[in-house]
């Protein structure tokens, strides 16, 4: 019975000072609340990859740089990490685009973008970036929401960009 308890105890081991789950605990949560915030922007302007979304991706892109650090890893095995994440949320975003036929409107690009930036700041958030990771949110915040409004009037439906024959591409998404 012991060797069993000393093997559950040992499954727990990463958490194993107050300091360390609280640093863990804020950090989750802190993804989760930057991610959620521009997830929300995204769900409140009826996009389909909203605060669920961001926000699994902002933990998830946290989460996995902690896992290296709290198993000892140093920059060589973060870079990697952080490497993996920018191209594995490239063909997460590359599903949230959609193009009709020649001529149509492109849908999604600034979703897809959005969750790339939700990693990144995941990322922040993982490697003790508090500061940076707020900051970047707000900055995105202001890109989608704001910049949408003082945008919207340059274009006469509010969206995308006028090609050279005359055909639309949207570029909001």
């Amino acid at each position: 019975m012991q060797t069993i308890l000393d093997a559950l105890a040992a499954e727990f081991s990463d958490l194993s000072d107050l300091g360390r789950a609280a640093t863990v605990t804020f950090r989750l949560l802190l993804a989760a609340v930057l991610g959620g915030a521009l997830g929300f922007e995204r769900e409140s302007a009826g996009k389909a990859a909203g605060m669920r979304t961001h926000m699994l991706v902002a933990i998830g892109a946290a989460m996995f740089l902690m896992s290296v650090n709290l198993a000892g890893g140093g920059d060589p095995e973060s870079s990697r990490i952080i490497q993996g994440l920018v191209a594995g949320i490239g063909f997460l975003g590359a599903g949230a685009i959609v193009k009709g036929k020649p001529g149509e409107e492109i849908h999604g690009l600034t979703t897809a973008a959005s969750i790339w930036m939700t990693a990144a700041i995941g990322v922040a958030v993982g490697l003790g970036h508090a500061s940076t990771a707020i900051l970047s949110t707000v900055l995105a915040l202001l890109v989608l929401a704001a910049m949408q409004r003082w945008c919207g009037g340059l274009h006469p439906n509010g969206h995308g960009h006028e090609r050279a024959n005359g055909s639309r591409k949207r570029d909001e998404g």
